[in-house]
């Protein structure tokens, strides 16, 4: 598949951006001069930003630190050192009721949509959940709410009614990511979202998100390591490894010029149809 950005966000103007994040967790050998020598940073000075209504894809393996960069962007994990700017406001430094006012702009889609659930809820309190606790609906107008969230992700309104384990992979996960723009973010991670589910099902979930990108105008992190779906999505891409980023840049420019061996080594390992049967620039 070739990379479709559906425009050209200015990354002049960043929604949210990082600096020099560091996250080191209480981790490492015992030495005999000290109780315990640091181990290696999940993050080590990692600075990014995304624009206003552009995807920005970080790719990357196991334990590259994509996922815990997602979740310190929205504060879900709180960083060692580094500061974040969510249209220039220090979002390290607010307070816990601005912290509370800002998280309706921000949201996280989880991998595994049957551990992001309860699954003992309905379809309907998995999603009326975060309107109560912003207080944004009264109860009243929570399941008009619901019907338009399921609208927005193609399900049909009585799935409300039914309980997770009633759903395939694919439509939990759909659920997810209405429970997540429940609130109208601006601003949403989404952490490896097609991960377990089938090539068809994965493309018409990365389709999906497109579609909710250019009609909300969305500000989107992309978490992935299969560079086939991010060739689909992603503006731009992050490059990660090791806690580090090693390149950046176009989604064009990324998959088809890369400098960084390691990148490299990444577009390599993608499986490829035979020469004759794919376009240039394709990565399938």
């Amino acid at each position: 598949m070739s990379s479709q950005p559906t425009h050209t966000p200015d990354v002049s103007q960043p929604l949210i951006s990082a600096r020099d994040i560091v996250k080191q967790y209480d981790q490492g050998r015992r030495t005999w001069w000290s109780r315990r020598e640091p181990g290696r940073p999940a993050l080590n000075g990692v600075s990014i930003s995304v624009a206003q209504g552009e995807c920005l894809a970080v790719i990357g393996e196991s334990g590259s630190g994509k996922s815990t960069l997602g979740r310190i962007l929205i504060r879900l994990t709180e960083p060692t050192s580094g500061s974040i700017d969510f249209e220039g406001q220090d979002l390290l430094a607010v307070n816990d009721a601005e912290l509370r006012r800002l998280r309706r702009r921000m949201n996280y889609i989880f991998q595994n949509p049957f551990a992001a659930v309860n699954r003992r809820h309905t379809i309907q309190q998995i999603l009326a959940a975060p309107l109560e606790a912003q207080g944004m609906y009264r109860e009243e107008g929570t399941r008009g709410r619901c019907v338009e969230l399921l609208d927005m992700v193609h399900l049909p309104v009585a799935h409300l009614d039914r309980f997770p384990h009633e759903l395939s992979g694919g439509q939990l996960q759909r659920v997810v990511i209405a429970r997540a723009l429940a609130t109208s973010p601006d601003f949403v991670v989404a952490d490896e979202p097609t991960t377990g589910l089938d090539v068809i099902t994965s493309a018409k979930l990365v389709g999906l998100l497109q579609e909710l990108k250019s009609e909300l105008g969305l500000s989107l992190m992309f978490i992935s390591h299969d560079l086939r779906t991010v060739a689909q999505i992603a503006d731009r891409i992050v490059v990660m490894r090791n806690g580090e980023i090693v390149e950046t840049g176009s989604s064009a420019d990324i998959l088809t010029r890369p400098q960084h061996p390691y990148t490299q080594k990444l577009i390599d390992s993608v499986p490829r149809l035979p020469e004759s049967t794919r376009a240039v620039g394709s990565l399938v």
